[in-house]
Formats: C-alpha cells, structure tokens, sequence
C-alpha cells in the first residue's frame, strides 16, 4: 500500500537519522562507510520527501505513550497484576522522570526534526512564507505538514506536561536541544548558521553566537501561539502522493487539511473557544468534496463498524498514524492488551465503567410516558441490552484459562442478568477477566501493527455535539436560545445535515442503531433514572427551567457516548480533564478515576485528584511556566 516507503524506508532513516544524530556515520550495511553533509541532504524533491518520511517515523514512535498516558490515567482502563513498574506508576499518578512514559525524549525528536525541515525549507524555498505568491507547489504543503506535525507535538506534551520548553526554530538537533533544556540559565547558541538566500550552497555562510533565554509554555500559552502559527503560516497541507502511488489513503496517514482543522478545532475546544472550534470542525464534517466525507452515514454501520479498525478509508479515518510489520513498523498495542495465552504480556484492560458504558445501553425501549404525574410513567417494553457493534467481541472480550466467552454465552449472560437471574449470570462469569481487543481485530499474535488513530468523523462529530450543547446566546430581549437541538441531532441521527447537500445521516447512535425513539439521548424537562441492568424506571429527576442542569446531563451523556465510540484511542483522560475545567470542578474527574481503584485506595487517589496539578506529569516541576 505504501509504495514511498517500500523505496525510501531505508533512506529516509538514514536521513532523519543524520538530521538528529550527526555524529553517527554508519547506517544499515556494517561495510559501508556513509557520509553525507547538510548541503547534500535536500539536493531535489525525493530527498525532501524521504526526510518528510522520517517525520511520519518519529511520529510512531509516540504512539504507546499517547495511549498508556491518555487511558490508563482515565476511567476506562486499568492494570493487571503483570504490568511492569512504568504502568503501575501511571496507575497510581506517582510518575518518575525515569518512567518510560515520562520521557519527553520523543517530542523533543520530532520537534527538532520539525524545526530543521521548517529552517530549510524557509531558507532554500522562501516562497513558503510569502503570501504574495498564490501558486502552490509541493514546498508549501510540505512546509504546512511540517508546522501541522510541529504544533500536534506540542499541544499533546502541553496537555501531559502541564508546561514544555519552548524550543527555538535555530536547534534542529537533539544534542542541542538537550543542551538548551537541561541548561541552568541562559543557552548559548554557538553553532546559529545565518545563511544567504541560495542556502547549503552559499559559500560565504556567517555563524553568530546567539544567547538563548529557556522559556517555558502551559497549555494556554502553547495553544494560543500555534492556533496563530497554523492560521497565519500555513499556505497549503499536505504532499499529493496519489500522483506516485495510486493510493488514496495516504492523505489520510500524512497531514492534510482535513486534519489540521481538527487538531485546530480540538486546540480551540480545549481553549474554550466554542465559535473558532466550530468553525474548524464545520470545514471538516461539512467539506466540499465529491463524497461529502468525515458525516456519519451508513459506510460503517451496524457490523461494518469493526471495519473502522481493520481499514484505512477516508469516509471515516481523518488522520491515522500507519503500521505495517512488513516494512518492520510495528508497536506494542497487542502486548500490553492480549492475554498471556497469545504470548502476549496482557498488562492492561477495561474497567467496569468501561464494560458496564457497553452493557448497559438498551435498544428498542418504549417508554410510556405521564407528563403530568411521572412517578406513573412505565416501560412498555425494557428493551435488548448491550451495545452489539461496539462492545462485545470489537472492543472487549471475557476471557478465562479455557479461553474468550463465546457469542451465545455472553447472550445468555446478558439476558439472565436483564431478567434479574443474578445467580446463574455470576456462575457463566466464573473465572473471566476483561480483555481490550480493539487493536487485536484483523491481526494475528505477532502483528503487532494496528494503526493508531489521531481523528476520526465520529471523534469530531462527538466534538461538534458537546459544543453545542453549551452554546447559548441571549437575543436582544434578553431570552436565551441554545443549540442543543444540533447536539443532539449529530448524535442520534445526524438530521443537522443538510440532505440537499450533504450524504444521507444517521448520527454517531444512529448508525449502531441507538439513536431512533426512546434509544436516542433525550434532555427532556422530566429525565427518568433507571436499574442500569434491568432498565426498570427506579425514579425520575425534575429539570424544568433548569438550563445549566440541562446541559450538563446532555454533557455526561456525550462523555458516555464518547467512551462507547472512542475508548482506549488514547483521549479518555483529557476528555475528563476538559469537562473538569469547564466545569470548574476538579471532583468530576476525581471521582471517575478514582472509581476503578480497590477501596483502600480510591479515597486516596480521589483526594489525589482533586488537585488539577496532579493531573500532569512532573517532568519540569523546577521550572516555572512564562
């Protein structure tokens, strides 16, 4: 499928590794002695793009701490008694600078790869950076690539760190880096390379020594500068490399338009900035092109769902980060989740929440409902229990010593539970554990290549329902309008589409069949409360008049709906931390988490949580944000 890497893998780490390590001089053939200067590196195109390759490399290697630190610190995963001790001290928030997890080692690699393709593309094409010159070449939208992938770096090490150095464009090599961060005061530049206009080639370079003061960047800080950056810099995103391939999901495994409004859209959310979020994620969900991709039709729906894991296919995939054990691109999903039997470490798995999130939706319900007395209301029918094409046997499994739960006796599980037979629901559960398996679909035990998704439609759907379900505005006779309507309308069913223009809908619910009738999430004035395993009506709450009540319910409903779509693709954690500081409110967090822990510890790591700085890794605690 990758047809650039099957003729470039072996040049573009060859390169990418001359860029960061210039010191190394053999690569790949022990015999072969191997040196090449700065000013040979981007000779014609096909070296720029087997460096743009190096990026995408980099990029992969953060994947599993993306992941370990995006979900184990949620409510949705949890450790077995085999995970190693990194594992366990995220578990417990108790992370060391030596923690493998910690390392920022792998930002700081792609930051600097970042820089130096920034740096040389500004310097040997400056056409990049004037926006007189309309025409479009293949060096802008690698230059838009380069600033998309740079700002991505930071914004994730922002949210895990609390505070990142903030590294200057002139340190293009991790030597230098590490110097500049572990510096006790001012860093000297010493090797800052003015260059003329024709670049490498010019032969009356100057190198000035130039004092560098170390400076550090919060979330806000970090968001504001490269919302900026993206919005004012970036002239075009993303290498055409259908023209080489024939393979059209490569726009999807590099940067692209489509994805830099995401990652724009979700630095916005984050910020709380409703209106330019929108507008990011409205180019995304209602694009122009031929297929009106990234709106959530029928392409995956019901049992098709799966596929979403298994395939690479731009009505869905906005930006996925690329595996394949063929061209040796592999990570180490399968270990941490696949039982020991599959020769696999299983040092992680879902929580309670997580299956309960999956087991306890009821489809095809039929409430009967009394408006004027509500303690009368009835279920005409309780309905089917389970979420069929998201929970059992796509994202989770119960598995013992004779192996996973088989179809029928999960089924049968399922209803004795629902009928209030306890006793023999326990007796089939004897034994089982929980087992994460979305990143074992399609692959055999020693793949170890599932792609790791960044964005996805339903992801920036999910987005686009929880903005609106805040955004509210006063008309001039001070009555307050909201948009819950649209945020629910992108959940069930997708009608906030428009069906002149867009695909036919059917809503992130819709299209696994929970978004029509009484399925479908409500924010009625009277919301009943029910036995989350019999789905009998146990009481009801009054919310007429009360709009922040309101919203809030809709806002617990898409977080859920967010865990059934999204669970263990590595966002959990900062989903709960942005409804927390939305809110205001630590203990929305706090509780969550603290939920999944054994008795004796969960009030300790729930006052743990309370404090928003224990929600970050301390890696640079001795130095204070600017």
């Amino acid at each position: 499928m990758k047809k650039l890497v099957k003729y470039s893998g072996i040049l573009w780490s060859v390169m990418i590794a001359l860029v960061l390590f210039p010191s190394c001089e053999k690569f790949m053939n022990p015999d072969q002695e191997l040196k090449i200067t700065k000013g040979q590196l981007y000779d014609d195109w096909y070296e720029y793009r087997s460096v743009e390759m190096g990026m995408y490399g980099l990029q992969q290697k953060l994947v599993e701490q993306l992941l370990v630190l995006g979900e184990l610190r949620g409510d949705l995963l949890k450790i077995t008694p085999n995970a190693d001790a990194d594992l366990v001290e995220v578990y417990n928030f108790n992370i060391s600078k030596t923690n493998k997890y910690a390392s920022p080692e792998n930002f700081f690699k792609l930051i600097s790869a970042c820089n130096n393709l920034i740096n040389v593309l500004e310097t040997n094409h400056p056409e990049v950076t004037d926006k007189s010159v309309t025409e479009i070449s293949n060096y802008d939208r690698l230059y838009g690539e380069a600033l998309c992938m740079r700002a991505w770096a930071y914004f994730n090490a922002a949210r895990i760190y609390g505070k990142v150095p903030f590294i200057p464009e002139s340190l293009v090599t991790m030597q230098e880096i590490e110097k500049y961060v572990n510096s006790k005061g001012p860093y000297v530049d010493s090797v800052h390379i003015i260059f003329g206009l024709d670049g490498y080639h010019n032969d009356t370079i100057s190198a000035i020594d130039t004092t560098l003061e170390k400076q550090y960047y919060d979330t806000r800080m970090i968001t504001d500068h490269f919302t900026n950056e993206l919005e004012t810099k970036v002239k075009a995103v993303g290498v055409n490399h259908y023209i080489d391939n024939n393979d059209d999901t490569w726009e999807i495994t590099i940067w692209s338009p489509w994805s830099m409004h995401s990652l724009l859209g979700q630095m916005y959310l984050n910020q709380g900035n409703y209106a330019k979020a929108a507008e990011n994620f409205d180019k995304v969900i209602k694009n122009n092109t031929e297929t009106h991709r990234y709106q959530i039709d029928n392409s995956f729906q019901g049992g098709f769902w799966s596929n979403i894991f298994t395939t690479i296919d731009n009505r869905e995939h906005i930006y996925t980060i690329w595996f394949n054990k063929t061209y040796f691109q592999q990570n180490n999903f399968q270990n941490l989740f696949e039982p020991l039997e599959t020769s696999h470490a299983y040092m992680l798995k879902p929580t309670k929440r997580a299956i309960d999130l999956w087991e306890t939706v009821w489809r095809n319900q039929i409430i009967i409902e009394n408006n004027t007395n509500p303690s009368l209301t009835r279920m005409a029918f309780v309905g089917i229990p389970t979420d069929f094409y998201r929970g059992y046997g796509i994202s989770y499994l119960y598995y013992n010593n004779s192996g996973p739960l088989m179809g029928p006796d999960f089924e049968r599980m399922i209803m004795l539970r629902a009928q209030g037979d306890v006793r023999n629901s326990k007796a089939i559960m004897e034994g089982m554990d929980t087992v994460a398996t979305k990143y074992s679909l399609g692959k055999n035990s020693f793949s170890n290549d599932a792609n790791y998704i960044i964005y996805r439609a339903a992801g920036i759907n999910l987005y686009m329902a929880e903005i609106y379900a805040y955004w509210a505005y006063p008309d001039q006779y001070d009555v307050v309008h909201t948009y819950t309507a649209k945020s629910l309308n992108l959940i069930n069913d997708g009608s906030y589409f428009d069906p002149n223009v867009d695909r036919v809908q059917m809503g992130v619910r819709g299209r696994v069949g929970l978004g029509s009738g009484d399925d479908g999430i409500r924010i009625n004035n009277i919301q009943y409360i029910h036995d989350p395993y019999t789905n009998k009506i146990t009481g009801y709450k009054n919310l007429t008049n009360n709009l922040e009540a309101k919203q809030k319910s809709l806002e617990n409903q898409i977080m859920d709906e967010r865990a059934r779509e999204l669970a263990f693709e590595g966002e959990r954690f900062y989903d709960l931390m942005r409804v927390a500081k939305r809110r205001h409110d630590p203990s929305y967090l706090a509780e969550k988490v603290a939920a999944k822990y054994p008795a004796g510890q969960r009030d300790q790591i729930y006052s743990l949580l309370l404090d928003e700085n224990n929600w970050y890794v301390h890696y640079f605690d001795d130095q204070p944000a600017n």
